[in-house]
């Protein structure tokens, strides 16, 4: 068995992220973002904006989060 102190000087690993997390990404910002325009109302493009930023803000979220 190695010692944990021996991984100091190997080269950072690269994690790859799940074709899930991607999928659950997507599908939380369009909840979100139908959500966040129904909440606010009516569907004004200002609303509308708002929603999709929300919704792409917890999509990112969910994408990267998810390691």
């Amino acid at each position: 068995m190695t010692a944990p102190l021996d991984k100091l000087g190997a080269p950072p690993a690269r994690l790859k992220r799940s074709q899930a997390s991607l999928f659950g990404g997507i599908a939380c910002g369009i909840g979100v973002a139908i959500l966040t325009v129904l909440l606010l109302g009516e569907a004004s493009p200002a609303n509308l904006a708002i929603g999709i930023l929300v919704g792409a803000a917890l999509a990112v979220w969910v994408r990267l989060a998810d390691l």
